[in-house]
């Protein structure tokens, strides 16, 4: 249980803080930087109009949009199942790959419309010339509390700066993720039950989110 809380506190962590605007002039960031707040910018606007977030599946289907181009979904999940992806089907690893996005996806979504006052601050970003990894360090600001360390591991892919990780005070999502499935194939017995346990974890959530 606390491990699933970790992931799903990361996760609204992650997506609020890509919501909100960063306290740095758009000129003083770098390349990795301008991809989280040109998600942020986009969601931002939208996420204004009150009517429009009140319809989840619409704006699950919009965040889907916004966070993909910056987002490597494909390697996230490579790395959340570790060996159990070299070990699945090409069938398994496909559908594995669905639901883990719209798992994430999801918790992203119920973010966006549940949490609001944070601000978040870029911190310098020392970025060697040609280099196509990095990590984006970031603090998420609440009034009030001590700031959280919200950084996220980056790399160049075909020209974009995309998001494969994110790290939460020191705590990976990747890490989390690959712990709860590993100890889910346990239990269930194989990667095939826990896809299919997920996919009606994501049917049901989206059902109630309808209603």
């Amino acid at each position: 249980m606390k491990t699933k809380q970790h992931n799903i506190f990361g996760l609204l962590i992650l997506i609020v803080s890509m919501l909100l605007t960063a306290s740095v002039n758009a000129a003083d960031l770098l390349a990795p930087q301008k991809a989280i707040q040109e998600a942020s910018d986009k969601l931002q606007h939208r996420l204004q109009d009150k009517a429009f977030s009140q319809n989840f599946a619409e704006v699950a289907s919009f965040v889907d949009q916004t966070i993909y181009p910056h987002t490597d979904f494909d390697k996230i999940s490579e790395l959340v199942l570790g060996k159990l992806w070299k070990a699945a089907s090409s069938d398994e690893q496909i559908g594995f790959k669905k639901e883990f996005k719209t798992l994430l996806v999801r918790t992203y979504s119920r973010a966006f419309v549940e949490f609001k006052d944070w601000t978040v601050r870029f911190l310098p970003l020392e970025m060697a010339s040609g280099a196509d990894k990095v990590v984006v360090k970031t603090e998420v600001l609440q009034p009030g509390l001590q700031p959280i360390s919200v950084n996220y591991r980056m790399f160049l892919r075909n020209g974009d700066w995309k998001a494969y990780d994110i790290m939460i005070e020191g705590v990976s999502l990747v890490t989390n993720y690959r712990s709860t499935f590993s100890n889910e194939v346990k239990t269930k017995g194989s990667l095939a039950a826990v896809i299919q346990g997920l996919s009606k974890r994501n049917a049901e959530a989206l059902a109630a989110k309808n209603s």
